[in-house]
C-alpha cells in the first residue's frame, strides 16, 4: 500500500553490501538538501535483496555513517528483504499477462554465445551499460518446452519480454527530469535494454522490479540518484506503466569519479566514509571532497 503524506517525498537507498563511500555521501546530501528546500520528507531504504552480500553489520555501519554526516530521515528504515511478497506479486502479474518468460541460459552460456558470435566478425548488441543483450532463444521457446524444463527443476530467471511489453503499452515513453529550476521531458528508449531480468533463481527480484514497486509503496514523488542510472529510467517507466504505478519526478546528479575515471565503488576503500573518519576527516572535509 502506498504511503502518502501530501508532502514531496524523497528516498536515499543504499545497498548494505559494503561500506558507504563519498559517492553515497554526495547523493545523501543532495537528497536531504532538496527535501529540505521543498519542505518534504526523506526516507531511508536499504536495498538488501542480495542476502549473501548484504549484512546487518554493513547496514548498521551505513546508519552510523549517515548520522555522523548529520543526515536525518523521516520514518523507519524500509528494508527490501521484508517485502519479497510484494515483488513476487508484481512478477506474477507480469507472468500472468504474458509479459515475462523463464530464461534458462546461464551467464557462462551467454558469454560463450556472444564470444563465438563476435569471433565470427559480427558485433553482438549491447545495452547502454555495455552488457550483451540476452539472446532470443528462451523467448522463442514453445510453452510446453518451458513447462517441461521448469517441471524438471532447471534453474531459471524471469525476464521481461520487452517487445511484448512495448506492444502492450503502444505509445512512446518518457520521463520527467528535473534540471535546475526546470523540468524537461526525456524520451525513453527501453528497447535498448532488451529483455531485462525481473528475478533470478538466487534473488527474488531484480533492482529494476523492486525499485519501482518500492517507490510506489513509499509514496516517493522525487527520485534523486546518480547519473549512472539515467538510462535505466527507461526500464523503470515500462514497469511503472505495466503495473499501473505512479511516475516520480527524476533528477540524476553528477558522479564522483576515481583517479581511473570510473565512478566510485565499495571496493575503493580509500573513499569509504568509515576510513575517512578513522583518518580524522571532518564532515566539512567530506563536503569539500564531494564538491559541495
Amino acid at each position: 500500500m502506498s504511503e502518502t503524506s501530501g508532502r514531496p517525498t524523497f528516498r536515499f537507498a543504499p545497498s548494505p553490501n559494503g561500506l558507504l563511500h563519498l559517492g553515497h555521501a554526495l547523493s545523501a546530501f543532495e537528497n536531504r538538501r532538496r527535501a529540505d528546500a521543498m519542505g518534504g520528507r526523506l526516507l531511508l531504504r536499504m536495498e538488501d535483496i542480495d542476502r549473501a552480500r548484504c549484512t546487518p553489520e554493513n547496514e548498521a555501519a551505513a546508519i552510523e555513517d549517515l548520522a555522523w554526516l548529520g543526515i536525518g530521515f523521516d520514518g523507519p528504515v524500509f528494508r527490501q528483504s521484508e517485502h519479497f511478497a510484494e515483488y513476487q506479486a508484481a512478477l506474477d502479474r507480469l507472468v500472468a499477462e504474458g509479459l515475462a518468460y523463464p530464461a534458462f541460459m546461464t551467464r557462462g552460456t551467454v558469454r560463450q554465445m556472444v564470444a563465438d558470435h563476435e569471433a565470427a566478425g559480427a558485433r553482438w548488441p549491447r545495452d547502454p551499460d555495455g552488457a550483451p543483450l540476452y539472446p532470443a532463444r528462451d523467448r522463442a521457446r514453445p510453452a510446453d518446452e518451458r513447462r517441461a524444463l521448469m517441471a524438471a527443476g532447471h534453474r531459471h530467471a524471469w525476464r521481461l519480454d520487452m517487445a511484448a511489453a512495448l506492444a502492450r503499452i503502444g505509445a512512446p515513453l518518457s520521463w520527467q527530469e528535473g534540471t535546475g529550476d526546470r523540468t524537461v521531458e526525456i524520451a525513453a528508449s527501453p528497447a535498448d535494454w532488451g529483455d531485462v531480468v525481473l528475478s533470478r533463481s538466487d534473488a527474488p527480484s531484480s533492482y529494476h522490479l523492486s525499485v519501482v514497486v518500492d517507490d510506489a509503496a513509499q509514496g516517493i514523488t522525487h527520485v534523486v540518484r546518480g547519473r549512472d542510472l539515467y538510462h535505466a529510467t527507461a526500464v523503470h517507466r515500462v514497469l511503472q506503466v505495466l503495473l499501473g504505478l505512479p511516475q516520480p519526478l527524476y533528477h540524476h546528479h553528477r558522479l564522483l569519479l576515481g583517479p581511473d575515471g570510473r565512478k566510485l565503488s565499495k571496493s575503493n576503500n580509500d573513499t569509504a566514509l568509515r576510513q575517512l573518519r578513522a583518518e580524522g576527516r571532518s564532515v566539512a572535509d567530506i563536503r569539500v571532497l564531494c564538491g559541495i
